[in-house]
């Protein structure tokens, strides 16, 4: 039994005890009204009071009992269904039980209290928003509607209800937690109560005070045990798909996820290095495999699509996808206002997604704040790949990293991203790149020199370094700053 229905059917008993008196938590009626904008009211009203509350259909107004019929039932909710989603905002999720008193089918209908207040009717100002008083509805005043802005609160995605309201026992199956304890290198609790307890503290769930809760977007998202069950988020599981050339022509493999990305993301990185080229090298006299890209530069990247991402794209989700050549791993959404494709390495990160940016830190996933894509770009530079490319879409973000290719095999575009990315990275490092320190990135002796001060010329002509210091006419010695730098 959902946990709201026993507490409803007390507050039915106690308004129908004699003497009948009316309650603001709950509203019994034979039938349902022909009046629209009474019953968008009514569900604003019952949406604006603490702890929600019930209408009840099947009762006469002397409190006999008159009951329902499945046909009158399934009517009855298709239009209040409607009239929360379509009349009211923001938009209500209602719930419905159908039960049996005295021989006669009741139903009752639940509306939750509603986080984002007031409610009111769509299309109309908040002043004319209505609240239940002394057992009826009413128009609220101008303190009533003041007093519920301050208590409003606009939530974040990942604290958003992605569950109907549901037992504490399906909040308990629904969502695996032991691995994440792993991760923290916190102890396993054993008790239900327990658990209940430290996922409502990490804001997995958030519980009702007549029993039961609400499973959140974090919580579904983080730790569901299948993503299946959360029918909003089932698209939102990440996606490798490996090609057999250079191109979409054909793939040779497509895997998606099915668990939270708290719980899969360790396996899902290692899937992904499995599928991808390795070579062996020695090192500390054994002989061991690495892969063609860095663990650390992947494991950042991919995170990064994973928390950055919009969800409010529907029907999309992170895709890996793996070439010949390359590894490209995007997002939905585009790029925050505040963020440019050549400030993202190094700078201090804005996530839309700020709670699971934060669950990912501390689960030991990603890296602090602000170093990820730092090292990643060392890394990328350690292991001689091409520069990492940043682009966005109409409504994605992608990355892309290369397989390694000489200075001679990179795009005249490739080879001014790698002195740019190797000044930031080197400004980063409270250094600044010179001629000799892009060589050794690009992997060219010293008679290419010349070669190379070629190309921070270039770079200097695009806007993208500057000399940090002018002054010095021995392009030897001279050293170099992001442009941005010199500001």
């Amino acid at each position: 039994m959902k946990p709201w229905v026993e507490k409803a059917g007390e507050l039915l008993a106690s308004s129908l005890a004699p003497p009948q008196h009316e309650l603001n938590e709950i509203d019994w009626k034979s039938t349902l009204s022909a009046n629209k904008h009474r019953l968008v009211e009514h569900l604003c009203a019952f949406a604006n009071h603490p702890g929600g509350g019930c209408l009840v259909f099947g009762i006469r107004s002397d409190s006999s009992f008159a009951g329902i019929t499945p046909t009158e039932i399934e009517s009855t909710m298709n239009q209040l269904t409607n009239l929360g989603r379509d009349a009211i905002e923001p938009a209500l999720q209602l719930d419905h039980h159908g039960t049996e008193i005295q021989g006669h089918q009741i139903l009752f209908v639940h509306i939750p209290e509603s986080p984002i207040k007031p409610v009111h009717k769509k299309g109309r100002p908040e002043s004319e928003s209505h609240i239940r008083s002394g057992g009826t509805t009413r128009s609220a005043s101008r303190q009533e509607i003041g007093s519920m802005m301050l208590q409003s609160k606009t939530p974040r995605w990942e604290e958003l209800h992605a569950t109907v309201l549901i037992s504490d026992q399906e909040m308990l199956e629904m969502l695996d937690i032991e691995p994440i304890f792993e991760m923290l290198g916190h102890p396993i609790l054993s008790f239900p109560e327990e658990r209940l307890k430290w996922m409502e503290e990490s804001s997995f769930i958030v519980r009702n005070a007549a029993g039961g809760g609400y499973i959140t977007n974090l919580g579904a998202i983080s730790a569901a045990r299948r993503l299946a069950q959360f029918p909003e988020l089932s698209r939102k599981a990440v996606r490798v798909i490996v090609y057999e050339g250079l191109n979409k022509e054909k793939a040779r493999n497509e895997t998606e996820g099915k668990i939270g990305y708290a719980l899969s993301f360790p396996r899902l990185l290692r899937y992904v290095e499995n599928l991808l080229p390795t070579s062996e090298v020695i090192e500390q006299a054994l002989r061991q495999k690495k892969t063609m890209y860095p663990e650390l530069a992947l494991r950042e990247i991919i995170a990064n699509a994973v928390i950055h991402q919009d969800f409010s794209i529907s029907g999309a989700g992170p895709l890996v996808e793996i070439y010949t050549d390359r590894i490209e791993v995007s997002n939905p959404g585009r790029l925050l206002p505040s963020k440019t494709l050549d400030r993202l390495i190094g700078t201090q990160p804005e996530s839309r997604n700020e709670m699971l940016a934060r669950a990912f830190r501390m689960y030991k996933i990603c890296e602090e704040r602000g170093s990820g894509l730092l090292k990643a770009g060392m890394q990328v530079e350690l292991y001689g790949l091409p520069p990492i490319r940043f682009e966005e879409g109409a409504n994605h973000f992608k990355v892309t990293l290369y397989a390694p290719r000489s200075f001679a095999q990179m795009t005249h575009q490739e080879r001014i991203n790698a002195c740019y990315q190797h000044a930031v990275l080197k400004y980063y490092s409270n250094s600044a790149m010179t001629n000799k320190s892009l060589r050794e990135r690009l992997k060219m002796p010293e008679k290419q020199r010349s070669m190379v001060s070629v190309l921070i010329q270039e770079a200097m002509d695009e806007g993208r370094i500057v000399a940090a210091n002018p002054e010095n006419k021995s392009k030897k010695f001279t050293e170099y700053i992001p442009a941005w730098a010199s500001s």
